[in-house]
């Protein structure tokens, strides 16, 4: 009887105050595209990371996941590969935002713990007002729709995130899982030489660079690129669609 490998989850995770209808944006259709089964994660905004991973458990304990993430969900995927080498096929980490534990000097981590406390000083309506004036339409939309939705409870969600531990450069050497790197090299918030470093440092790794015009226009293009990189990593023999999955699979499993 012909065997065919186990069916792949994708598992998209969102970034810091953003939604499951982004990450579905980002990444569903490259999904799509490579025949895998995908579920976008809305973040509960008062247990941000502990839902995360729930929901990578979860898929994991249906079958194979390959772990993408947005920024914050980029760190949570591949912290939560690393302990998970059996379960995880591969990594798509878009816009990495720093590299260690100490985030005095992190431009998201300071972001998210600024807009806290303008949140619960002035409430949200009036720092939506100011995020869209010095925002692109396309990300000022985004936030709009994901902080409404996680009112009231988006502050807490903030400071959760600007707390987290970023992998260390220890992490990302010790993780040998297939790791797609994709950075925006005109962000600032999520500067290029992170993505660099991290695709650097990671045994196992490819970077892909992207413009925030490019991302605005369709924010798809982070799964397309992740995908196209992590195709690059795995052997010539790869000619189809199907058989990225079957020999991401065959690299953990044999």
């Amino acid at each position: 009887m012909l065997r065919t490998p186990p069916q792949v989850t994708m598992v998209a995770l969102p970034g810091t105050g953003s939604d499951a209808d982004f990450a579905a944006r980002a990444f569903g259709p490259a999904a799509l595209a490579y025949g895998l089964a995908f579920h976008a994660v809305e973040p509960d905004p008062q247990a941000v990371i502990g839902s995360c991973t729930a929901a990578l458990d979860a898929a994991a304990a249906r079958g194979p996941v390959l772990a993408a993430g947005i920024s914050l969900g980029a760190a949570i995927a591949l912290d939560w590969a690393a302990e998970h080498r059996t379960a995880v096929v591969g990594v798509i980490t878009a816009l990495p935002a720093w590299t260690g534990a100490e985030t005095a000097a992190c431009p998201a981590a300071s972001s998210a713990a600024v807009t806290a406390e303008q949140l619960r000083a002035d409430g949200l309506e009036a720092v939506i007002e100011r995020m869209r004036a010095s925002s692109p339409p396309w990300l000022a939309d985004a936030l709009t729709q994901s902080w409404r939705g996680q009112w009231p409870h988006l502050p807490a969600a903030l400071d959760e995130a600007a707390a987290y531990a970023w992998p260390s450069l220890a992490d990302l050497a010790g993780n040998d899982v297939p790791v797609a790197v994709v950075g925006a090299s005109d962000d600032p918030v999520h500067p290029i030489a992170v993505a660099e470093e991290w695709a650097a440092t990671l045994p196992s790794a490819r970077l892909h660079r992207v413009t925030l015009t490019e991302l605005g226009a369709d924010p798809a293009i982070l799964g397309h690129a992740g995908f196209a990189e992590l195709s690059a990593l795995l052997p010539a023999t790869t000619q189809t669609t199907n058989s990225l999955a079957a020999q991401l699979i065959s690299r953990v499993h044999g």
